[in-house]
């Protein structure tokens, strides 16, 4: 089958930048992954991954997190699941 079709889209430079170095480490360039991702859509009939409006717990405990506050370190798998009581 002929590749002839054209997506553009536009896109913050750094993100741009960020996931291309990863295609590299994959060996894979950016023409290939958007095909992958456009397999996928076809497979899944939809998006490959759960797309959802965070609700208001979850972005309280974001903002939360994302200021150093109400965080769990661990100092390990081990150390995680027992904290989890597993």
């Amino acid at each position: 089958m002929s590749k002839s079709a054209m997506v553009r889209a536009r896109l913050e430079p750094g993100l741009k930048e960020h996931v291309e170095d990863i295609f590299r480490q994959l060996g894979i360039n950016t023409t290939q992954a958007i095909t992958m991702f456009y397999k996928q859509i076809e497979l899944h009939k939809g998006l490959p991954f759960d797309v959802a409006i965070p609700t208001s717990t979850t972005l309280k405990t974001f903002t939360s997190t994302d200021n150093g506050k109400n965080l769990v370190v661990c100092k390990g798998a081990k150390d995680m699941f027992k904290k989890l009581g597993i």
